[in-house]
């Protein structure tokens, strides 16, 4: 027998992160007598009068929301790091160990409309988003004590949405976290031996190859990465080596909104529901020296695997070995490619 990736079990390599997944393409033909999900997705008003993001109305620490029209921003009333945490550490013979974080994390609703998701958006209104984005990254450099920036949405129900108004999180930590401690190892490793964006080399890599392409236009590229781990886990990548969204032109914000409104379009028309996710970019650490080695990229993570009601869990192997997914990334790359760019509740 002559191996075939995408037919024979096997392990790839992630680029990114230097961790192995592996993939089994014959185990996509099982039944599936698991648990389903509620596909969600009802349809919502353009204005919730109980919603704490719609605008005006009261958010659970008293203050109230500005009657705001475009992009909005706040201080998260429940946030997961505090700027005024005390400095401290605790050290017991080297086997308990923990040390304060700093950090301020932000909420940003994406539109007034309590029923507007990414996807059904005007591109020049996700427009405004990338640029409250670039602007809040900035904001939030300026501050020497932080060291990321942490820019991420989580969609849907399935993913721990607290809330249905269509937002997103910036989190600004002390620290640079783990899984851009990865990625920031594997881009200067080869930076250093080639003098090359690793993700630049990948990209064109891909872009002649064509097998895990979705969506291509003068400044961005959507694709299933080739050590994908979720069914329909995809990238963004801009063509230019920049490191972060502030470095973003007009013209490359106005690319990036449209890449993000044709890959959120395809997610909600591959199973014709709001296709939960949970996504975030990965920018170069900030107040850290010169990063020449990073190039910017957006990460999405849908749990989605065969329609909308069943979910891929990670659980068993996954949890005590390492990774594996069904369907290739090939399979996955070629239906999205094939999706419409219309959404589907405007056929």
């Amino acid at each position: 027998m002559h191996f075939d990736y995408k037919e024979h079990p096997h392990t790839r390599v992630n680029l990114l992160t230097g961790e192995w997944v592996l993939v089994s393409p014959h185990r996509s033909k099982r039944p599936w007598q698991g648990k389903t999900e509620s596909a969600g997705g009802a349809q919502r008003p353009e204005y919730d009068s109980t919603c704490y993001l719609c605008p005006g109305n009261k958010r659970v620490d008293g203050d109230s929301n500005p009657q705001y029209t475009e992009p909005y921003v706040f201080i998260n009333d429940f946030s997961a790091l505090l700027k005024d945490t005390p400095d401290g550490e605790l050290n017991e013979e080297g086997l308990l160990m923990a040390t304060s974080q700093k950090g301020i994390c932000k909420v940003i609703c994406f539109s007034p409309r309590h029923d507007l998701t990414l996807p059904e958006m005007e591109v020049s209104a996700i427009t405004k988003v990338i640029d409250l984005w670039a602007e809040q990254v900035k904001e939030l450099s300026a501050n020497p004590i932080i060291r990321y920036i942490q820019i991420f949405e989580n969609k849907g129900e399935i993913m721990g949405c607290s809330n249905p108004h269509p937002h997103g999180q910036i989190w600004a930590s002390q620290n640079v976290p783990l899984e851009v401690s990865k990625e920031l190892h594997q881009q200067k490793k080869y930076y250093d031996q080639h003098g090359r964006s690793l993700l630049a080399d990948y990209l064109k890599l891909e872009l002649k190859k064509q097998e895990r392409i979705i969506a291509e236009n003068d400044h961005f590229v959507a694709l299933v990465p080739f050590w994908a781990v979720w069914p329909y886990e995809t990238m963004i990548i801009s063509k230019r080596h920049v490191q972060s969204v502030v470095q973003f032109t007009t013209e490359e914000k106005q690319a990036f909104a449209e890449m993000l409104q044709n890959l959120t379009i395809r997610y909600d028309n591959l199973f014709e529901t709001s296709f939960p996710y949970s996504a975030g970019m990965h920018e170069a650490p900030v107040n850290d020296g010169e990063h020449p080695e990073w190039h910017w990229h957006m990460h999405f993570y849908p749990p989605l695997l065969r329609s909308a009601n069943v979910k891929k869990f990670m659980v068993g192997y996954e949890m005590l070995a390492n990774p594996q997914r069904d369907i290739s990334p090939e399979f996955a790359a070629e239906r999205l490619r094939a999706l419409p760019t219309v959404h589907y509740k405007k056929k």
